[in-house]
């Protein structure tokens, strides 16, 4: 029985790992918003699955919102802190504050105290499997203690990746005619030129739910981005864009132009622009 719980926790495992390889965001629904019995600031959480006759474990997803943090607790049967999104804080007693990131796994062995949190900048999404035993609460985290962490700074190389990751989830979304991630990803003052014309985000959405144009696949040939400060990035695509117009299938190369703005710790598409450009250009880095 024991060799079976453990081939079923590694299978799980390794499905939730080819899955965040994939870079699709929201693999679960968010869930229900917790009540703030044991933490401070908003946490939404999802049960993926309880424990049974079979399996003595609890599978559940956590979504922190920036600033919120978890009480002192331990977990008589141990932990483990899978890492989906985002950028937070975890930290055992008597040791340093770690700041981990999407990728990152914790190991937290049985009855050891412990908390964790999103930073007061980043959210933070973690798959939690633990033992079947209920959480011991202990301290609270004061606000003090809180904000005395130095909360990490993303460097223009982290906000580089994080932008190629989005936009090439986007050029994914908007083949899959995903309005519904779309609609998070644009800005509501968003604007979207193309060779026949400009428009805002609600003709966008109608035109890609509709299909009146399918962008069946983008190509992506070239990537550059600039930074500017921590909230605005500018990212140029070159692409081979496969697009079902009026019932045909046109390919055309296009120099893609997106600009990105942070607000409340979420990237927003503000700009997307189509230029057309000859087969052999290169964006200049």
């Amino acid at each position: 029985m024991k060799l079976i719980k453990t081939f079923y926790l590694i299978t799980m495992i390794t499905l939730f790992s080819s899955q965040w390889l994939m870079a699709q965001p929201e693999i679960f629904p968010k869930g229900e918003k917790a009540p703030n019995v044991h933490h401070t600031g908003d946490v939404w959480l999802n049960h993926l699955a309880e424990a049974d006759e079979n399996f003595d474990f609890n599978v559940v997803q956590a979504t922190m919102a920036a600033g919120s943090k978890l009480n002192w607790h331990l977990h008589p049967k141990g932990q483990q802190l899978y890492i989906t999104d985002g950028v937070g804080y975890y930290q055992e007693k008597g040791k340093e504050v770690q700041v981990v990131k999407q990728g990152d796994v914790i190991k937290c062995e049985p009855e050891i105290e412990h908390w964790h949190a999103a930073t007061p900048n980043t959210p933070v999404t973690y798959i939690a499997i633990s033992g079947n035993a209920p959480t011991k609460w202990t301290d609270t985290i004061t606000a003090e203690t809180y904000n005395a962490i130095k909360a990490p700074e993303l460097s223009s190389s982290d906000t580089e990746k994080e932008i190629k990751e989005l936009s090439k989830k986007k050029w994914d979304w908007m083949a899959d005619k995903d309005v519904e991630k779309l609609e998070k990803l644009f800005h509501d003052k968003a604007k979207f030129v193309h060779m026949s014309g400009s428009w805002k985000k609600d003709r966008e959405l109608e035109i890609i739910e509709t299909g009146s144009i399918w962008y069946k696949k983008a190509e992506v040939h070239d990537v550059a981005v600039e930074t500017f400060g921590d909230d605005t990035a500018v990212l140029w695509n070159r692409i081979t864009l496969t697009a079902h117009v009026r019932g045909n299938d046109v390919s055309n190369e296009f120099t893609v132009t997106e600009f990105y703005k942070k607000e409340s710790a979420h990237w927003k598409l503000l700009d997307l622009t189509f230029s057309s450009v000859r087969d052999d250009h290169e964006i200049q880095k």
